[in-house]
């Protein structure tokens, strides 16, 4: 039996890929959670947000054929769930950010880490598709 689109169920992650993560659900199904589902922000790891074992609550998108696409994120209470854009004449009085957790050496560390990987990542990508232009020519 296919569960109910809409609903929100609990389940266990079983696997993570480098796309999303695989929940059983009640009943010996299982559904997956593409990788947009699983949080509110964006997702460059699956892992900095589940692990496998791990008891989630999913909503279900949809059920056919077999497969069952759910979401974490859309599982989530209204007020956790990120507004969307609207100008700031529409928006109400800004509020103040809560003041940031203080860094440990490691985490300062890391953050430095994943700022550089992702600017090297960026400029190899950049020097690849530059070069993949040149490869095919001929000389004549």
């Amino acid at each position: 039996m296919e569960p109910e689109i809409g609903k929100i169920l609990e389940g266990k992650v079983t696997s993570i890929t480098k796309f999303g993560a695989f929940v059983a659900l009640e009943g010996g199904r299982s559904g997956l959670v593409h990788i947009s589902e699983i949080a509110p922000t964006y997702v460059n790891d699956v892992h900095d947000f589940l692990q496998e074992g791990q008891t989630v609550k999913v909503r279900v998108l949809s059920a056919e054929n077999g497969k069952i696409n759910l979401s974490i994120k859309k599982a989530l209470p209204q007020e956790e769930r990120p507004r969307s854009f609207r100008p700031a004449s529409q928006r109400g009085p800004a509020r103040p950010a809560p003041p940031p957790a203080p860094q440990t050496p490691d985490q300062i560390f890391e953050d430095k880490l994943k700022q550089f990987m992702t600017a090297s990542e960026g400029k190899m990508a950049d020097l690849h598709r530059s070069m993949d232009g040149r490869r095919g020519r001929r000389r004549k």
